[in-house]
Formats: structure tokens, C-alpha cells, sequence
């Protein structure tokens, strides 16, 4: 068995398609989808997700606001930041890209976000409302765009085994919730840290998705023949062959694939539809607000 290639790729391509007709339905009705995002610090990897991020923006049509502030800047400069953009009625979008510089309090910063702006998905608010079973709040954009991969190979969720495999509120969480959320109908079990015997767990599901943040963690043995396999993960591992001395790893070994019915890649597996789905959150917003607008 080869498993086929779940292809963020390909999926973002089809999600953008769409995208396009609505940002052009909004534009005849004189709105202007806009996104703004605030980068503090010069992580490499932030700077490369944030421009990715800018550039689609540019090629769907949405307009962009780009605000990079120095490692050192204080906490209190970003809230201002963050509660200007609040008031910004031309402003449908906010996003603090992470990781922020160890002095700063990621979830307060996060809270301060409108919620109805909150176009990553991880206010409270936006959360709890995933939490009731509804969707008709800002979806976290990765675990989302694991759904839309899966409905794009046409994956059958109702009442298959899945595991999730962390518990982080930006990925695992979200992603447990949205696989058990009716209309995707599956049982799923969250394996973490402190899980016994993960491998047999895994062992037994239909559907895992891997997010640890771990390389290569997820083996062959894991896996049970015909399994869909999704790899949230991407690792930086040394790597001497490499011109620039190391490449991306997923969370899962590429051996799985001798296994699985289907397995997301990394890259071009998940990180593509996290952005398209950052850029649907976008469009949402703008949509949202605008019958908001329009009501007497």
C-alpha cells in the first residue's frame, strides 16, 4: 500500500477559488475585505509565515496591514496596537502572529482582540462557542483546515475511531472538538504527555492527527493499515546534506506512508490551508459585518 497525498496544496487552491467570488461580491457592495497582523521580534520562521501571509492576502484581493515591532517593545505598545485595530471599522481582521518574546502574555494579548476579529480562532470566546458545538464563531484556522482536507479527499467521518494526538488549545483541542462536532460524527480520543501506552492507542484508530511538535515521532507501527494519517507537525532537523544545514520534519516518519490510506505531507500538506483558511476567517469577518452593517 502507498497512501495517497493529502494535498494542502491543492485543497487551498479550491478554498481561494471560492474565496475569490465572495471578495468580489463584497467588493461590488463597497467592502474591502482587511487584515492586519503584528509581528513582534525577528524570528526567522514568523517573518517567512508572515510574509506568506501578506502575499495572499495580495493575490486574493484582500487588503493588508503589516505592523513588525523590535524584539524589546513592551507589552503595553501592542495592546495599544491591538485596541486601535478594535476601533478600526474598515478593519475586519486582526492576528498577533506567535511566538511572542518571553515577556509578553500571549493570552491576555489574544483576549484583547474583538472576538468578531479574532480571525485566528483563539479568543475565548470564539473557543467556548466550539466548545457548545457551534460553528458559527472564528474556527482556529489549522485545526479547520484539517476538516477541509479531510472533506476534500472525501474522508467518511461518521463514527470512525480518531485520535488527536496533543492538547494544545491552538491545534489538538479544537481539532478533538471539530471531529467530534455533529455533522463530522467521529470518536475521538486525545492522547497527550502524559498518556500510557500512545502507540497502541494510535494503533486502533482510523483517522490520527498528529500535533506534538515531536519529528518523526509517529512510526509505521503506530498506524493501522488504511488509516488516514494528517501531520500537523513541522520541525527544523539538522541536516548536513542540506546547503543550509537543515530541513522540515513532520511529526510522523515517512514510512508511515507504506501504511496509510492517506497522509498529509510536510510541507504542502497542512501549512497551506492554515493560510487559506486564515484568509476564509477574513472574508467571514468581513461578511459578517457587513449584515451587521445592514440591518435597521
Amino acid at each position: 500500500m502507498s497512501a495517497q497525498r493529502l494535498d494542502g496544496k491543492a485543497c487551498a487552491g479550491e478554498v481561494e477559488a471560492e474565496l475569490a467570488g465572495r471578495i468580489a461580491v463584497l467588493r461590488e457592495r463597497g467592502v474591502e475585505p482587511h487584515l492586519a497582523v503584528i509581528i513582534v521580534g525577528d524570528d526567522p520562521a514568523s517573518h517567512v509565515y508572515v510574509n506568506s501571509k501578506v502575499k495572499t492576502c495580495a493575490r486574493l484581493g484582500i487588503r493588508s496591514t503589516h505592523i513588525s515591532l523590535p524584539t524589546n517593545t513592551e507589552e503595553a505598545v501592542v495592546r495599544e496596537h491591538i485596541l486601535s485595530l478594535n476601533a478600526q471599522d474598515d478593519l475586519h481582521g486582526i492576528l498577533v502572529q506567535s511566538p511572542l518574546p518571553k515577556h509578553m502574555d500571549e493570552e491576555a494579548l489574544t483576549d484583547l482582540i474583538n472576538p468578531s476579529k479574532d480571525v485566528d480562532g483563539f479568543h475565548p470566546q470564539n473557543l467556548g462557542r466550539l466548545v457548545q458545538g457551534r460553528t458559527d464563531g472564528m474556527l482556529p484556522c489549522t485545526p479547520s483546515g484539517v476538516m477541509r482536507m479531510l472533506r476534500w479527499a472525501r474522508v467518511d467521518l461518521e463514527g470512525k475511531r480518531a485520535v488527536v494526538l496533543g492538547r494544545s488549545r491552538i491545534v489538538g483541542m479544537p481539532a478533538a472538538l471539530l471531529l467530534a462536532a455533529k455533522g463530522a460524527d467521529a470518536t475521538v480520543t486525545v492522547v497527550h504527555s502524559r498518556t500510557g501506552d500512545a502507540e497502541s492507542i494510535c494503533q486502533e484508530a482510523d483517522i490520527v492527527v498528529a500535533a506534538v511538535g515531536r519529528p518523526n515521532m509517529v512510526t509505521a507501527s503506530w498506524i493501522k493499515p488504511g488509516a488516514v494519517v494528517v501531520d500537523v507537525g513541522i520541525n527544523r532537523v539538522e541536516d548536513d546534506s542540506r546547503e543550509r544545514g537543515w530541513r522540515l520534519a513532520g511529526d510522523v516518519d515517512p514510512n508511515v506512508g507504506e501504511k496509510a490510506a492517506w497522509l498529509s505531507p510536510v510541507p504542502g500538506g497542512v501549512g497551506p490551508m492554515t493560510i487559506a483558511m486564515l484568509m476564509e476567517n477574513t472574508v467571514r469577518a468581513a461578511e459578517i459585518a457587513l449584515t451587521a452593517d445592514e440591518k435597521p
